[in-house]
Order: C-alpha cells, then sequence, then structure tokens
C-alpha cells in the first residue's frame, strides 16, 4: 500500500503549530546560566581606551604601551581599539593632551605677567612629571589637541599682555617647552635607574661628584673648584633658576 505523502496542504483537522512571536513571556535564565555570566563591560570609546593607556604607561611607561596591552587592561582584542584610534601614536597624543587639560591657566593679569608665566610652566611639568616619562612624548609633539592648544593661547596672552614682542612670545612658546619637557624625561631616567627608595637627583649629584674628585686639579682646576656649585641645589631650584633667566630675559627684549 502506497503511503499517504505528507507534502500536501495540511488536513483540517491538523492543528498548527502556534508561532513564537513578539509576545512570549519574558523568563528568567536558569541560575547555572546566570553564575556563568561575567559583569557587562561598558561599551569601547575613545575616552575609555585613552584612560587605559595612562594606566598601563603610569605603571611601566611609554615603552610598556601597546594596542595590545591596552587592550588586555579593557579586557578585549587589539581589533576593537582600531575602531576608535588609528595606533599606538596617535594614542599617546590622546593621552598626552588628555593629561594636559589638568594645565591651569589665568586670566592674563599685564602686571603679574612674569609670575603668571611662571606658574603655568611649572604646573605644565608639575602634570608630565606625575605621569611617568610621559614627557618624551611630549618632545616632539605638536600642540594640535585641544588642551595644548588651551595652554598656548594661554600663554601667548599672558606674554602679550606683558608687552613682549610677538616674534620673542612664539619663539619662546617653543623653547619653554622644549626645556620642561626634556626636564621630565630626563628625570623619569633618573628615576628608573635609582634603586628602591633612593632620591634619583641626589644619586646623579653623588656621582658626578666622584667623577670631578677624581679628576686632576692641574687639567681641571674650574671644574674642581667649582664642584659644590655642580652637584648643589635640587631638580625644583634648577628649574626655576631656568625659568628665571628666560624670563627676564624675556622682559629685557626691547618693546617695538
Amino acid at each position: 500500500m502506497a503511503k499517504t505523502s505528507r507534502t500536501g496542504p495540511r488536513a483540517d483537522g491538523d492543528r498548527q503549530p502556534e508561532s513564537i512571536g513578539a509576545n512570549a513571556p519574558d523568563l528568567p535564565a536558569p541560575p547555572w546560566r546566570r553564575r556563568r555570566a561575567g559583569p557587562v563591560r561598558p561599551p569601547l570609546s575613545r575616552d575609555s581606551i585613552v584612560a587605559a593607556a595612562l594606566t598601563v604607561l603610569d605603571a611601566g611607561g611609554l615603552e610598556a604601551v601597546s594596542m595590545r596591552r591596552v587592550a588586555d587592561e579593557l579586557h578585549t582584542g587589539p581589533a576593537s581599539l582600531y575602531v576608535h584610534v588609528s595606533g599606538k601614536e596617535e594614542l599617546l597624543e590622546l593621552v598626552l593632551d588628555h593629561v594636559l587639560g589638568e594645565v591651569r591657566i589665568p586670566t592674563p593679569d599685564p602686571a603679574r605677567w612674569q609670575e603668571q608665566l611662571k606658574d603655568v610652566v611649572l604646573d605644565f611639568r608639575r602634570v608630565l612629571a606625575s605621569h611617568n616619562d610621559l614627557g618624551r612624548a611630549a618632545l616632539a609633539a605638536i600642540p594640535s589637541g585641544p588642551n595644548a592648544l588651551r595652554i598656548s593661547e594661554g600663554l601667548l596672552a599672558v606674554m602679550r599682555g606683558g608687552g613682549v614682542p610677538e616674534q620673542a612670545s612664539a619663539w619662546v612658546l617653543d623653547v619653554l617647552q622644549l626645556y620642561i619637557s626634556a626636564d621630565v624625561f630626563e628625570a623619569a631616567l633618573y628615576l628608573s635607574r635609582a634603586g628602591e627608595g633612593e632620591n634619583p637627583m641626589a644619586m646623579a649629584q653623588a656621582y658626578l661628584g666622584e667623577v670631578i674628585a677624581a679628576l686632576p686639579p692641574e687639567r681641571f682646576p674650574t671644574l674642581v673648584a667649582l664642584m659644590p656649585h655642580m652637584i648643589g641645589g635640587d631638580r625644583e631650584a634648577r628649574i626655576e633658576f631656568g625659568l628665571d633667566i628666560f624670563i627676564r630675559g624675556l622682559a629685557g627684549i626691547p618693546r617695538p
């Protein structure tokens, strides 16, 4: 006897299966699935990537920052970062500009322009120095981020308000950035060489003293005579000394 085909239309007595549609009840997941589920991560963004990169930099310095390491910090894969940043170079630029947002810019006061200029530059140094060797990234950075431009605008406005010639203001802006960035980078290098709990500046000065003390005085009379001054003063005192020279030089430039 031939089998009846079921490919044709259903008989009137067949029950139609109920479709699962939008009206299905929202039932809870079994407890064993809930236990396995991890915490919900916030969506990836440029800000969260910059924050993670800064965490990596503060802990291990610029050499530790890589797209893979930052992705690990965010519990994701490196490929997901490239949706928001083009690579490590852009990421470091973003980190630097983010940090520069901490620098305070005053309202220009022509009567206090020298003091204001010094305060902003020292604040710039404080911010860079508080983030490992970030000063190295600042050495070759063209100020194009919003916070870097804010600082440039503020410093130029302070100097312009004090009557500093425009050409001198423009050039000294670059010189001061190089001066501070190089100092912060050097300080980070000394810190990496110092022992646990050792003062990096004291370590460097002590070694310089040993070098000068070993020199024959008849060949290096001036170095030997000035050794106490060569190894004296902490880093902050030396930086302020250099800034004072810069600022006094600016004040002495004839106004057009």
